[in-house]
This record gives C-alpha cells, sequence and structure tokens, in this order.
C-alpha cells in the first residue's frame, strides 16, 4: 500500500509551485514490500482492489514516464492499461500477465520516484504568462521576466535553460516568432523546422547548442517553450522533454504583457530581450538577374561564409564565383519573385550622365536599400579598363554589389569593392563599378540570360525609387 504525503506548494510572485502531482504518494515503511514474495495473479489482483485511486493513477503515471503507457491518468485499470502492465512485465522479465504484483508495483514506483527525485520534476503554474508545466526544479530555478519570455536559469554549468514563451498574437506575430527565434544564437541553424497554421517545431543541433521550440496560437495567444541544453545530454533532456511536451497547458487567458517590463523600442519590436541574437559577420548588396530570384552580387560578399541569405529569409547557394571579375551568383534555395530584376542596355551609357546606386549602405540595420545619386564620369577605368565604369559619388561598404542605373532605369553596372593603385590614395567619392557588357559574359555560361532593356525616356523619381528597390538585395554572410 501507499500513503499520501502532504503536498507542498511554494508561492513566489506569480509562481506557483507543487510537488509533482504524480510523485506524492511514498512507501509504506511499516513492512518490506520489495521483499514481498511473488502473488499469484488472483492474489494480485486482491491486494491491487486495495489500491486508493491516487495509488492506481500514479501506477499510470510512472508507466507514462517510462515510456509504457500513453492513455489518461484516470485510475482506471482498462485494456490500455493493462496492456501497458504486460508490456512492462515483459520488458522487466517478469511473467506477462497484465496485473501487477505488490513487488512490481513497488519496483516501478521506486525507480520512478527516482528519477524524479534526481530530477526534481514539479508543476509550475506562472499566473501572468498563463502557463501550467512540469519543471525540473533541480536543474533550472525562475530568474526573470522579460515578455514575451520567462527564463528559468541552469542551476549549474552543466544545467540546461528553459525559457517560456507567452505572448497576446495573431498569425501575423506567431510567423514573425517563428522567424525571430531562428535568429538567436541559442537556435542553431543545422536542425528540422516544422511550421503550422496553429503550431510550430524548431530543433537545432550545433557544437555549443543543443535546442528545442515549440510554441502554438490558440484564441489569440502565442505560448510554448524552449529547452536550450548542450550536446551530450541526449538521454537526460529526453526526460524533460517528454515532461514540457506532456504537461504544457495553457492555464488561462492570461500572457505576459510587453509593458510589465521597461524596454527599449528596439527591444519590443525584435521580442528578443535577454537573448543574444545571431548576426551576420557581414551584409552587402546585390540585385535581381532573374524572375527566378538570381542574384549577382562579389565575391568578398559570399568569401568563406557557412550560410548566406538573400534579405535575411531565404537560404541561397553561390552557384558561381568568377574572381576574375569579382562576381558571385546567389541561386535562392526557396522560390522568389522578385518585384523587379536588371535588364541590361545595348550601349555602355554616356559620359558625364546623372546615375543611381541602390544599395545597402549600412548593411542590415535599415529593411530598404538606400538610393545614391551620382554621375558616370568615364567609361573606363583609370588605366584605360575596358570593364570598368568610374563614378563620382559617395558610397559606403554596404552598397558594394548594389546595381548602378542609368536614368531610365538600365544597368550601367554594379558597385565594386573599393580599390586603389598600389600606393595611391584617390579622392573622397571615386568609385567604380563593372560594366553591364562584362557583367552579361560572366552569367550567360551559367544560365542567366540577360533581359534587354527596352528604349525608354528618364523614369520618374518614384519610379525609379521603385524600380530600384524592387530589384536590389541584402546578400549577408553567416559564420
Amino acid at each position: 500500500m501507499f500513503r499520501p504525503l502532504a503536498r507542498a506548494a511554494l508561492v513566489a510572485t506569480s509562481l506557483t509551485v507543487l510537488v509533482a502531482p504524480q510523485a506524492i504518494w511514498a512507501q509504506d515503511t511499516t513492512g518490506d514490500l520489495a521483499g514481498t514474495p511473488d502473488e499469484t495473479k488472483a492474489e494480485a489482483r486482491d491486494s491491487e482492489a486495495l489500491l486508493l485511486p491516487e495509488d492506481r493513477m500514479a501506477l499510470q503515471t510512472a508507466m507514462q514516464w517510462f515510456g509504457f503507457y500513453a492513455g489518461a491518468i484516470d485510475g482506471d485499470f482498462g485494456p490500455g492499461t493493462r496492456k501497458s502492465m504486460a508490456a512492462w512485465q515483459e520488458a522487466q522479465g517478469f511473467e506477462v500477465t497484465g496485473v501487477l504484483t505488490t513487488g512490481q508495483r513497488v519496483a516501478l514506483l521506486d525507480a520512478y520516484f527516482k528519477e524524479m527525485e534526481t530530477y526534481g520534476f514539479a508543476s509550475v503554474t506562472d499566473d501572468k504568462a498563463g502557463i501550467t508545466v512540469m519543471l525540473p526544479l533541480t536543474l533550472v530555478e525562475f530568474d526573470r521576466y522579460e515578455p514575451p519570455f520567462a527564463h528559468y536559469k541552469a542551476k549549474s554549468p552543466d544545467a540546461p535553460q528553459i525559457v517560456l514563451i507567452s505572448q497576446p498574437g495573431d498569425q501575423a506575430a506567431f510567423f514573425g516568432l517563428y522567424d525571430i527565434l531562428q535568429s538567436l544564437k541559442s537556435v542553431p541553424l543545422e536542425g528540422e523546422r516544422e511550421r503550422g497554421e496553429k503550431s510550430f517545431n524548431i530543433t537545432g543541433t550545433s557544437a555549443e547548442f543543443s535546442t528545442t521550440v515549440h510554441a502554438e496560437l490558440e484564441g489569440g495567444l502565442i505560448k510554448g517553450w524552449m529547452l536550450i541544453s548542450t550536446p551530450g545530454n541526449g538521454d537526460r533532456d529526453a526526460l524533460i522533454l517528454k515532461q514540457l511536451e506532456t504537461t504544457f497547458a495553457s492555464s488561462s487567458e492570461a500572457a505576459l504583457d510587453p509593458g510589465m517590463i521597461p524596454m527599449d523600442a528596439d527591444t519590443k519590436a525584435g521580442l528578443l530581450a535577454g537573448l543574444e541574437v545571431r548576426t551576420p559577420r557581414l551584409s552587402r548588396s546585390g540585385f535581381f538577374v532573374s524572375a527566378e530570384g538570381a542574384v549577382l552580387t562579389t565575391v568578398e560578399a559570399v568569401d568563406g561564409c557557412t550560410r548566406v541569405t538573400i534579405d535575411h529569409a531565404t537560404d541561397a547557394t553561390v552557384t558561381l564565383k568568377d574572381p576574375k571579375s569579382g562576381l558571385a551568383l546567389l541561386t535562392p534555395n526557396a522560390p522568389l519573385a522578385p518585384r523587379s530584376f536588371a535588364s541590361f542596355p545595348a550601349s555602355a551609357g554616356r559620359k558625364g550622365s546623372e546615375v543611381t546606386l541602390s544599395g545597402y549602405s549600412y548593411e542590415d540595420r535599415l529593411p530598404a536599400p538606400v538610393l545614391t545619386f551620382g554621375t558616370l564620369e568615364e567609361l573606363t577605368g583609370l588605366a584605360g579598363e575596358a570593364d570598368l565604369r568610374r563614378l563620382a559619388l559617395q558610397s559606403l561598404p554596404g552598397d558594394v554589389g548594389g546595381p548602378v542605373l542609368d536614368a531610365s532605369g538600365a544597368l550601367v553596372g554594379m558597385l565594386l569593392p573599393a580599390a586603389a593603385p598600389a600606393g595611391k590614395q584617390l579622392p573622397p567619392g571615386v568609385v567604380f563599378a563593372l560594366g553591364a557588357s562584362a557583367i552579361a559574359k560572366v552569367i550567360e555560361p551559367a544560365g542567366i540570360l540577360p533581359t534587354p532593356a527596352e528604349p525608354t525616356a528618364a523614369l520618374l523619381p518614384s519610379d525609379m525609387a521603385d524600380l530600384a528597390t524592387g530589384m536590389t538585395a541584402l546578400v549577408s554572410c553567416w559564420d
């Protein structure tokens, strides 16, 4: 028999921590039950009949913990519970009867209690977040709120972190959270991703992190959790994940209020307080050269990258690197439909004409490219290089790789990295672009057929801005 222990409760701010309801039963120490002789099936049924409902539920919970039972914890020993008992008996090498003897019940619960004690699993109800879940309080402890997160920090260097997710939001916010979470350093890029209309799952593994994320959208609330661990703790983390997956519940209509903790505008916009965001090593400009979303940029932008993205949202493969011209061609890993793409004129342009450079001057700090206006000073380089175009305009490193357009929107060339002859320093505002004809010679063998430019009048400023921004892509290099 088993007798109930007193239920313990700890209330700290809005957190209520209860001893795991399935772990509040202990052995009756008046007798050595573990040494009880084996019972016949009839005797086992007789002793089983004396169990209290709580005892029955504890047995079901223990079998569920060890992976033998998947039904409701209701104390009803129906066909599902009997089948689970039989499976447990077979796994332990006992006679398979589907009815646990007293000694077997003791052995099952003893093993379960030992694991409960090791990890300190307890039911935690967070009234502010509106979440109830079983957490391993031997390993983690509540740290702080930083909406939309409730942080549970590791108690020791080898322990995991657990982050509860709670915020009001619609589907746009839900999808936005999915994208934002993948920008965190603690969510490695390598791993499975699954996103539906109402739930998503992310797993990521690297040399530093082993992370699992789950979130759901229901009734205008986004709730979920993150287990942030380190490789090499698979068995332990599997037990924790089992509890997170099976016990997580949105306990009310409450959600963390974004205004409960003072945060600056950038933090609120990013929803990333307290978590380190993964950032690219560098970002440069590029431009679309086909309706299928192929992007042209510089070799400098993609050299030594473990991952390359287009506009942060789409992974890309470097399908061509031409060191002689300095061009790199990117193919998106997912279909893209750019608003516009480069058109190639029949002539090199007119010396002294106005040109427009479209580029991410400030790398990824702004959500759209910057237009910079200048002049096509010369149709060759300073040493007479026929493929170069000398420009007079003020550019920044982030602009490199951006398209230079004439007044009609046709491609004059692509801005190249700043370079001066050895031992010389060029005056400010002197930059060079690789001409459109030279670009065409590089991309044609790669299967990109340049689109001829139609002769048109000069574009209105608004039309030029729309064409240039639709054509320009942010190219980011990630370590």
